[in-house]
This record gives structure tokens, sequence and C-alpha cells, in this order.
């Protein structure tokens, strides 16, 4: 017989508790044991044992009244702690740095806020053109590149929520989209091409194009946009595919540090368009 170390044989059973805080985080709301033994698969006694050791660890807490499970204070400060060291930030910077000396251009990271953008990071070459965009700037995420790159991996349900009337597309420079219908239209064209155009839209004589960074589950959680300097008295319809490329090679790189699902593997539906 062969002897194996205590921590081999335990990493089986540490997958499945890492499986089922996963499954309880996806969640709006708490769920049944039996719910979690469904979608893991699991047998019904495993699921328990697993259940009971994250309630002891204070990960999971059971809700006695309701038969269900949620998470627990626990993974709360394990989040907390984990926004307090910035790691999204500090794993996105030599990604950027990387972009720019490939490209020549301003490179920034994005993440929605509400109906808003915020750039958390930004990266430059040492001539560069002033952009708007800085670190700590929020705008409509329905204008910039970043902003509707990570819109597009939303369902539609969630657009809709976010900009529920006309009065919600705020303009900059008399550009962009002015309305759901157009938005939409802007999103499907960008998921059938693999990256998002802004040309003017934000700040007139500047260009982007930006792709998302996905975790685990195909949300967006961020996304990384290159910017320029694109003088165009009309929509040109240009969308710079080489640029676009460099910049969607940056993404992925960034959503393979995050254990995120690659874009090109993500597969959207109708109902996102």
């Amino acid at each position: 017989m062969i002897w194996y170390p205590r921590h081999v044989t335990d990493i089986p059973a540490l997958r499945r508790g890492l499986a089922v805080l996963r499954l309880l985080a996806g969640r709006a709301g708490p769920v049944t044991a039996a719910t979690v033994a469904r979608e893991l698969a699991l047998p019904r006694s495993t699921t328990y044992h697993l259940l009971s050791e994250l309630m002891a660890a204070g990960f999971v807490t059971h809700l006695p009244e309701e038969r269900r499970y949620g998470l627990g204070l626990a993974a709360f400060e394990l989040g907390s702690a984990y926004l307090r060291h910035d790691p999204l930030e500090r794993l996105a910077r030599p990604v950027l740095r990387a972009l720019i000396e490939r490209t020549g251009h301003v490179a920034q990271l994005g993440v929605l806020h509400g109906s808003e953008t915020l750039y958390l990071v930004r990266e430059q070459p040492p001539r560069h053109a002033t952009v708007v965009t800085d670190v700590g700037v929020r705008l409509p995420a329905h204008l910039p590149a970043s902003g509707r790159a990570m819109l597009g991996a939303l369902p539609a349900a969630q657009v809709r929520a976010l900009f529920p009337s006309r009065s919600a597309f705020v303009d900059r420079t008399g550009r962009g989209p002015r309305d759901l219908p157009s938005l939409r239209r802007l999103l499907a064209e960008a998921r059938r091409r693999g990256w998002t155009v802004e040309d003017g839209y934000v700040t007139a004589g500047f260009a982007s194009v930006a792709v998302p960074v996905l975790d685990h589950t195909g949300h967006p959680t961020a996304a990384i946009s290159t910017t320029f300097r694109h003088e165009c008295d009309q929509e040109c319809g240009e969308t710079w595919p080489e640029l676009a490329e460099e910049t969607r090679r940056a993404a992925e790189e960034l959503t393979a540090r995050i254990s995120g699902v690659p874009s090109s593997s993500a597969r959207r539906t109708p109902a996102q368009a």
C-alpha cells in the first residue's frame, strides 16, 4: 500500500470546499444543501460534511428557519482583506506596462461602479497626450470603450437596469449612444468583433479600444483599454484590429492572473444582444 502525507489526501476535500464557496458566492441569496449537492454532483453526506466544516470555520452560515446556507462572516473578512491589498491593481500594472511597450500608447484599467466606469490604473509612455481618464476618474459607462467592454459581458436585463431611460445617457461630445437600443447595437457589434471601440465619445481627438477582463464565472471584473490620438470629423468606422489584438493579449494575461475565463472562450447568449 502506498502511503500519502495527510496534506496530499486532503487536497480533494479542499477543492470541494472551495467549490462550495464559489457556488454560494455566485448566487444572489442563500441556497439549500440539496442545491449544493446537485450543482456540484456531490453525495448528500459529503455535502453536509463540507458545509459543517465551513460553518465551523466561519465561512458559511446556516439559516435554520429557511433551511438554507449562505456565506459567513469569515468570507466577508477575507473579501475585505483582498480589497485592502489592492491585488487587481498590483496584478494589472506589469501587464499594462508591457502593453505600452508594445503599442506606445496610454493603457488603462477600469472597473464598473454602478453605471459608471471607474479608472484604477493608468500607465503611459514617456511622451503622451493628456487624457481625461486619469486614476480615480469616473465616466458614464456607455461612453468609454472600457465601460462598454464590460457592459457587453453583462446580461441584457442588468444593462437595462443600469440605463432605465434616455436621461441615463449623458452626452460629452455629441457622439455615442443616446438610448438603450443604440447602446445594445454597439454592444452586439463589439461582441461579434471581439473588442470595443470608442472614437471621440469621451474627448474629441482621442480614440480607444478595450477588452474585458473576466472572472471564473465569465463576469466582467475590469477592462483594459488603449487610448491614442485620432482626429475624425464624423463616425469614421475604424476598429484598429492591430491595437485591439495587443489589448486583448493584455486582457487575457490579466484574466489568467485572476484565474478567470478568457474572453475568446466565453460564449455570449442572444439575451445579451
